[in-house]
């Protein structure tokens, strides 16, 4: 495949998550299912309530990490730019798009590299684990990660985008080795997601058996990438089969669920049509430690006013948040954390 092709594929992405409708069909992340027991005397104050955690070792002023969503082209280089301003202003997290354009082609490494704005932030790097069956090794991690100076590795796991995709790779078969050589040589920690169908008990164990330090179930609910590869599609015959798929995957909160579950003591990114900060407190009460969200940042990223659109988004959700606590009487994310959740 070209540069130009992949090239071209980031910049129709971009394009399509922008201006078309591309959430998930037919299923919910599961926010709506749940609701926490109002405590009319909270006993707290409202301004002393601590968001702060240490996620792979990093320091965080909030539980947020600004999800992967784009790079390899020249709008995603502005794109890319506000969303680390942001995470280094805010003191919260921020992992940039697929690297593989930027491996591929020099030229694009511009799109991705971040620090220069994000001198401190948690910045993560991004690689498609089957690209480890396609050529790409250790290596290329390692490139990927110098490439942004990043403080962990991120290698993302979409099937069904790529069972759908015009130009798809489709071969899985035995990556789960390959991606263990990654987490014993690439020198940074290994986060491993899905991009919205999430990652169920039984892959999460394998996984983490196999060296990988996080897991970011991703669940279904939010931005559908089998949706958003129905709009790439010129054949009516690929349009259809990608529709079928729109309501595919795990729920964002049964996935939270049942890794944590599974993994009590792993560390673990919850994310998946996160759009409110009552649904980052809710995923933190089901077992959470980190919270993702994309689409809602890139739209405001993408606005005239991107930057002021953008830190007033995540302030926004940063509040939402702590209002939240402060009504449950959590004065910090630990006691979040063992505050029960009721079914609606």
């Amino acid at each position: 495949m070209s540069n130009d092709t992949t090239e071209s594929r980031k910049l129709d992405h971009l394009r399509i998550v922008l201006e078309e409708d591309v959430a998930a069909k037919g299923v919910t992340s599961g926010w709506g299912r749940y609701r926490f027991r109002h405590c009319a005397l909270p006993e707290l104050d409202l301004r002393e309530i601590d968001t702060r955690l240490t996620f792979l070792g990093h320091r965080l002023k909030a539980p947020l990490l600004i999800s992967s969503m784009t790079g390899g082209a020249a709008e995603a280089e502005r794109i890319n730019l506000l969303l680390a301003e942001a995470a280094e202003a805010l003191g919260i997290a921020m992992g940039v798009g697929s690297q593989r354009a930027a491996l591929r082609n020099p030229g694009v490494a511009r799109t991705y590299a971040v620090r220069k704005v994000a001198p401190t932030a948690m910045l993560l790097a991004n690689l498609g684990a089957v690209q480890l069956n396609y050529g790409y090794g250790v290596d290329e991690c390692r490139r990927a990660v110098e490439m942004i100076e990043a403080n962990a590795l991120i290698l993302h796991l979409n099937p069904l985008q790529e069972a759908v995709q015009p130009e798809g790779d489709t071969n899985f078969k035995g990556l789960l080795p390959k991606i263990e050589a990654v987490c014993r040589q690439v020198g940074v920690p290994v986060v491993v997601k899905e991009v919205g169908n999430g990652i169920s008990a039984e892959v999460a164990r394998r996984l983490v058996e196999a060296g990988v330090a996080a897991i970011d179930v991703a669940g279904a609910g939010g931005t559908s990438w089998s949706e958003v590869e129905r709009f790439r599609h010129t054949q009516a015959r690929g349009r259809i089969t990608a529709a079928v798929f729109a309501g595919w995957g795990i729920p964002t909160t049964q996935a939270i669920q049942e890794v944590r579950a599974a993994l009590p003591q792993s560390p673990l990114v919850g994310s998946g049509g996160v759009r409110t900060g009552l649904d980052v407190a809710k995923a933190i009460a089901l077992g959470a430690d980190l919270v993702g969200s994309a689409a809602p940042h890139l739209f405001r990223a993408a606005e005239d006013r991107g930057m002021q659109a953008l830190t007033d988004g995540l302030l926004g959700l940063q509040e939402e948040l702590r209002i939240t606590m402060f009504l449950v009487g959590a004065p910090n994310l630990d006691a979040l954390r063992r505050t029960p959740l009721e079914y609606a």
